[in-house]
């Protein structure tokens, strides 16, 4: 081939558009591609409609075109536009493939997220997604040279008939298609979330909530605990293991097929069958169910600037400290002794991403013997079964069920393999719980001995295309919102601290629970008396033998 073909099959170094026509292309792309998930579900909400699909597109594109001529001005628009072809890219991968809504708490969520977790979701699917779909885009944009009409009152006229034209289209849609997209949005109110760039609008409400908000004056709460002597009075010893990412359906203990729980089951765990959460993802669920708030009042920037049950306990006298192994506390544990994992110390079980939950228990011993007539309580918060990387989560020699999916684009295995994969992390769950309760049995004599676990939310494995968390808690399946609750204790702890186990067992066979109860069973269970506990909200108010 000689050089003057090559010439012409090259492209440009520079290229010229004017600035309408790239705004309609950009429109289109945003509107075609990146929202391709929200038209798809109008699509299939409208009963497979074709019609009503391609308006879809049209209308999306004139919205775009609007907004975008809107910021379509010399020296600005790249550098808007850019930034925002780029993290769209990402959204519409998690759109994509997640089914991942870009709401406020989502945003919450990713900005919380601590490298390792990140590090999770980088695979080659997501890398191709990024480059194909942002990054070349963007380099093309950045390579464009943008022509403007030479006067002021050109560019301004061009925009007018731009934009009277994108308003006139949506209006003529409006007239003949309202009803449908009214019927559609009436009883589908997520699907405003799931517009990409959704993820800009709720940054900004996230940074402005966070850092330019005026701060909120931090309250104290409980000062007034009290700790109810036991029977016997002996100190008590209890660990409350916060779960990650279990959820109520693959609990052997709840009625799954498997058994997902070898380890506790002839350990006298108590299991509550119908638990829900706060939230749907970590950022928001952790603060809230440690907080004396409900799901209906939550607000984190009031959780956060304010005593959690943990600090009550504190103030009762009881020595509390929280190990840390998922990322971060999410300033639950603020006011309390933290404690991180040292990779480096334990490489046995950690890499540089993660390390498996039962690296927790190496500290327990030392802690647990440090002052043995304090009363003490041990928060461990696991990595749990955390996503996408499940096989990350626990040693090869606990994998009871295979095959197991051993990589992060989960949406490329089987659902069997997917299946297996996490119900492998909830069995090796199982196994910590299991020897964290055999490490408690060898106090017995000094303690009353005592563990409570409750996870923070659940997880979706592909049912209705949805995989992994955060989804707007209003559409958010059960499989999101239902988490399990264990709760165990040596059987003198029950008569001693003047709890019927029995009463107990029935209650978490029979009534529904939630997080509100948390803040309020835990003062109730460990023996604390406080103005801040509702006794109606305490799980263990109607087993009380001594009441």
């Amino acid at each position: 081939m000689n050089n003057s073909v090559l010439k012409k099959l090259t492209l440009p170094t520079e290229f010229s558009l004017n600035i309408n026509i790239l705004v309609i292309l950009l429109a289109s792309y945003f509107a075609m591609v990146f929202n391709h998930p929200i038209i798809q579900r109008v699509y299939e909400l409208s009963g497979n409609d074709f019609t009503l699909y391609l308006i879809s597109h049209l209308l999306l594109t004139s919205a775009f075109v609007i907004i975008f001529t809107l910021l379509a001005w010399p020296y600005v628009f790249k550098i808007i536009l850019i930034p925002l072809l780029l993290t769209s890219a990402l959204a519409f991968y998690a759109s994509a493939k997640y089914n991942i809504m870009f709401d406020y708490t989502m945003m919450e969520n990713i900005f919380e997220t601590n490298t390792g977790e990140a590090y999770s979701y980088l695979n080659l699917s997501s890398v191709l997604f990024f480059l194909l779909l942002g990054i070349l885009p963007a380099l093309l944009l950045l390579k464009v040279k943008i022509t403007y009409n030479q006067s002021i009152l050109k560019i301004l006229f061009f925009k007018a008939v731009l934009l009277i034209s994108m308003v006139s289209i949506i209006a003529l849609i409006a007239v003949f298609y309202y009803k449908d997209y009214a019927s559609i949005g009436r009883n589908n109110s997520y699907l405003n979330k799931m517009i990409n760039p959704a993820h800009v609008y709720n940054t900004f409400k996230y940074v402005k909530k966070n850092y330019l908000n005026k701060p909120i004056v931090y309250s104290k709460l409980g000062q007034d605990a009290k700790l109810i002597p036991a029977a016997n009075n002996k100190p008590t010893l209890m660990v409350f293991v916060v779960g990650e990412t279990a959820r109520a359906q693959n609990i052997a203990y709840n009625g799954y097929a498997r058994n997902t729980n070898p380890y506790t089951e002839n350990m006298g765990i108590i299991s509550f069958q119908n638990v829900t959460t706060c939230g749907t993802a970590t950022a928001v669920s952790l603060p809230c169910l440690f907080s004396n708030m409900s799901r209906s009042n939550y607000k984190k920037e009031r959780a956060i600037n304010q005593d959690n049950v943990l600090d009550v306990l504190s103030y009762a006298g009881v020595k509390v400290q929280w190990l840390e192994n998922d990322g971060g506390d999410k300033q639950v544990a603020q006011n309390i002794v933290k404690l991180n994992v040292n990779k480096t110390e334990n490489s046995d079980l950690c890499n540089k991403h993660s390390c498996y939950d039962q690296v927790l228990l190496r500290r327990l011993p030392d802690l647990i013997e440090q002052d043995t007539q304090q009363d003490k309580l041990f928060a461990l918060h696991l990595i749990g079964s955390h996503g996408p990387t499940y096989y990350q989560r626990y040693p090869k020699d606990k994998a009871l069920f295979k095959p197991a999916c051993e990589r992060s684009d989960i949406e490329n295995c089987s659902d069997q393999e997917i299946l297996n994969v996490y119900d492998n992390t909830i069995a090796y769950t199982d196994y910590i719980l299991a020897e964290t309760i055999t490490l408690l049995k060898q106090y017995q004599d000094t303690y009353n001995v005592a563990l409570f676990y409750l996870s923070d939310h659940g997880e979706s494995l592909g049912e209705n295309g949805l995989y992994l968390h955060g989804t707007p808690y209003v559409v958010a399946p059960n499989e999101q919102t239902h988490v399990p609750w264990f709760m165990w204790a040596a059987d003198d702890y029950f008569a001693n601290k003047g709890i019927n186990k029995n009463c107990l067992e029935q209650h978490a066979k029979n009534e529904a629970v939630s997080h509100d109860n948390l803040f309020h069973t835990l003062l109730g269970f460990y023996g604390v008396n406080t103005k801040q506990k509702q006794s109606a909200l305490d799980i263990t108010t109607t087993c009380k033998t001594n009441a």
